[in-house]
């Protein structure tokens, strides 16, 4: 039986703005076992982002402030931690690759500078001579597939295309052996065929080095063929999760129907419809069920109770008052 590795509770983030206050994520509830690939699906603004940063605590305080709940990483509690814990959860705990990687890379130093500085970070009590670093970080160029990795070393972010420095960040979050990897939307910035080339990439890697994965997208084609379990969140809350081929097969909440019914069909048969209606202002959000405003089968019960997580299958759950019964 696997063991948990990350475990999220009750998850509270506000942010303090010149209007008032942003009631973003709202009660997240989110667990990860070692070696899982685990995806986080919803629309723009839903809150996954800002979850991915909670864990790192890397949000801005001020404005971000994390009002409740608790994620655990193994037994530790990371809001809880000192300074030099945050530092080796960075340098070994948890790697992230963001969603843009022009601005994951700093553009004064080569490549070379940072993968090594990265490598260091994360290996200081290994006390590894630059011969040693440099060589490290040609065999994790080498890893993603990039050519002439000592060439590469030398180069500055301008002088690569998207899908190399995107490597290059993938090369980085690895390359410090982190227990757990986030990696939020990876493809964003990539044509459709270097999309398909980094996945593919990293689902070989993340294979061979057994590190558990959060993987935060837009795409369900993507989460349907490299995840094992769905997380789909709205508005700050999570709606629904259960194993990625039980999901696609019987979605039960309406919004996660929604997305469903959102995707183009390569067939041309039928027209891919959206879900009417938009993501809630955080300053005052809905009452109850967030999604309740844009619900086909909102009930007076959604308006003024929050729904808990009821149980539509072994491993499957829905917050939705529709499956109370079930």
């Amino acid at each position: 039986m696997a063991r948990r590795l990350l475990h999220i509770r009750d998850l509270h983030v506000r942010f303090d703005v010149y209007g008032g206050t942003l009631k973003v994520l709202n009660g997240v509830n989110l667990h990860l076992d070692e070696g899982e690939k685990v995806g986080l699906v919803g629309e723009t603004g839903c809150g996954k982002t800002t979850t991915a940063k909670s864990i790192l605590r890397i949000l801005p305080m001020p404005p971000a402030k994390i009002t409740g709940g608790e994620i655990l990483l193994g037994k530790d509690d990371i809001l809880k931690m000192g300074i030099r814990q945050l530092r080796e959860l960075h340098s070994h705990g948890i790697s992230m690759i963001f969603q843009d990687p022009t601005a994951s890379l700093n553009p004064v130093f080569t490549i070379g500078d940072q993968l090594t500085d990265t490598i260091r970070y994360s290996t200081v009590e290994q006390k590894l001579t630059k011969r040693e670093t440099k060589k490290r970080a040609v065999s994790a160029l080498s890893d993603v597939s990039l050519p002439d990795p000592v060439r590469i070393l030398e180069n500055y972010p301008i002088q690569l295309s998207g899908g190399m420095r995107q490597r290059i960040c993938i090369a980085m979050a690895l390359a410090s052996r982190s227990r757990l990897l986030i990696a939020d939307e990876p493809t964003t910035s990539l044509d459709v065929t270097i999309q398909a080339q980094v996945l593919k990439l990293l689902g070989r890697l993340v294979e061979e080095k057994d590190t558990s994965t959060i993987l935060i997208t837009h795409s369900l084609g993507v989460v349907r063929e490299w995840t094992q379990r769905v997380y789909v969140m709205y508005a700050g809350q999570m709606v629904e999760t259960a194993p990625t081929k039980e999901l696609f097969h019987s979605p039960f909440h309406p919004y996660t129907k929604g997305l469903m019914k959102a995707v183009p069909k390569l067939t041309g048969e039928g027209v891919a419809l959206g879900i009417s209606g938009r993501i809630p202002d955080y300053l005052n959000p809905p009452t109850g069920c967030r999604f309740h405003p844009r619900c086909p089968h909102v009930m007076d019960v959604c308006r003024k109770e929050r729904p808990p997580y009821f149980v539509a299958g072994d491993t499957h759950e829905v917050a939705c008052f529709l499956y109370r019964e079930k």
